[in-house]
């Protein structure tokens, strides 16, 4: 069996990869390089907090324990830290959080309450606010380091026969006998199956193949998929864990730096105009980030990346054929850096067996069929402590 896998973010190469593992023929196409897309602009946090739908948790649970299982198999220094995570409110936040938390522990979620001082010795170094009423700790919880991820990925991919190219996939044709890809160039190659994985340009691919994959595409200021980064190059604050409150989000990343995420910000960015350094935005972020910091000497030095979510239409993840007779497997999810573990090998099960995974039976692309778009869309705005 051949397979084309086109997009080389965290979904494709995971994907590439257990199809490698697995013996299979399998070419991974990007048109910018591994990593350099929607996998370069993620706040890579490692969670089921808030997937109220009950198939979407579990598939969030289960790519949470998928990530412990792939510990040390991977080559190349650590890319996944099982840090656990916290949740702070103030008074406004309070009851939101009391009652994800028993939600979550009806659920067996690991979630419990903690003072003050036990979350400063869990995260390290932080200044804990004044305002803060209650702290909630997920133990269960942790994060990526996206870039070293997909080097990993990739690299075990391609030990085990994968291929990698960085190549623009302009067109996808089924045929009687398969599936042709068609290259900017005018290249065309052929495979057994195809996997559509290419982040927030999947809509547009699927198309060209004449098929539906209900996406949130808006790009303008504010639209949903538009979010910002700042990654904090000084002070080296040694965070330890992932940490959510009401303005600030912070995620450790490698040698002592932090990513922050600030998400009613996002509201004030525009991808055609952004933030820059010197503006409010950076301005607001870097006050944010001040506040928690022990010392308040230099200011701190963020570097700030807009990025585009993959949103599937109606938030949930999107992975299957097309349709029935359809050799075009289609892979979207918001929850990249927690599923790809799993998303590769169920989905390499799929291909490579014909034999469905129930983990996935809930989330079919078949789900859009015959329903009018304004039945299945939701509310993509960022809500609540700990949303993405």
């Amino acid at each position: 069996m051949r397979i084309i896998v086109i997009g080389a973010g965290v979904l494709g190469v995971s994907v590439a990869r257990r199809l490698a593992l697995a013996g299979v023929d399998v070419s991974l196409l990007d048109r910018r390089g591994a990593g350099t897309g929607t996998t370069a602009t993620t706040f890579a946090w490692v969670n089921s907090s808030r997937k109220p739908d009950p198939a979407y948790h579990r598939l969030n649970v289960a790519g949470m324990g998928e990530h412990a299982g792939l510990v040390g198999r991977l080559p190349g220094p650590p890319s996944y830290f099982p840090s656990g995570a916290l949740q702070w409110a103030d008074a406004a936040n309070e009851r939101w959080l009391a009652d994800n938390v028993e939600r979550l522990r009806s659920l067996g979620y690991p979630a419990r309450w903690v003072t003050r001082e036990e979350a400063t010795r869990i995260a390290g170094p932080l200044r804990v606010p004044a305002d803060l009423t209650a702290v909630a700790h997920f133990p269960g919880e942790g994060y990526v380091l996206p870039d070293r991820f997909v080097r990993a990925l990739l690299a075990d991919a391609t030990r085990h026969g994968a291929t990698y190219a960085t190549a623009e996939v302009v067109a996808v044709d089924e045929g009687p006998d398969g599936v042709a890809v068609t290259l900017a160039g005018g290249e065309t190659r052929t495979a057994d199956r195809v996997v559509l994985a290419a982040g927030r340009w999947t809509q547009g691919l699927a198309a060209r193949a004449g098929i539906d994959v209900p996406m949130v595409t808006e790009t303008g200021r504010g639209a949903a998929p538009v979010g910002l980064l700042g990654y904090a190059r000084s002070p080296r604050l040694g965070l330890r864990c992932v940490v959510h409150g009401p303005g600030l989000n912070l995620r450790p990343s490698a040698d002592g730096h932090t990513v922050l995420q600030a998400l009613d910000l996002n509201a004030d960015v525009d991808p055609a105009d952004p933030p820059t350094a010197g503006g409010e935005v950076a301005r607001a972020l870097a006050r944010r980030f001040s506040a928690l910091l022990p010392d308040h000497g230099r200011a701190p030095e963020i570097e700030l990346r807009v990025g585009f979510r993959s949103l599937p239409a109606d938030g949930r993840t999107i992975a299957g054929y097309a349709s029935p007779e359809s050799r075009v497997y289609c892979l979207v999810t918001h929850s990249g850096i927690t599923l790809a573990p799993l998303l590769g090998r169920l989905v390499a099960a799929e291909l490579t067996t014909d034999e469905e995974q129930d983990l996935l039976r809930d989330f079919r692309p078949t789900r859009f069929s015959g329903v009018r778009r304004a039945e299945f869309e939701v509310d993509h705005r960022a809500t609540g402590l700990g949303e993405q």
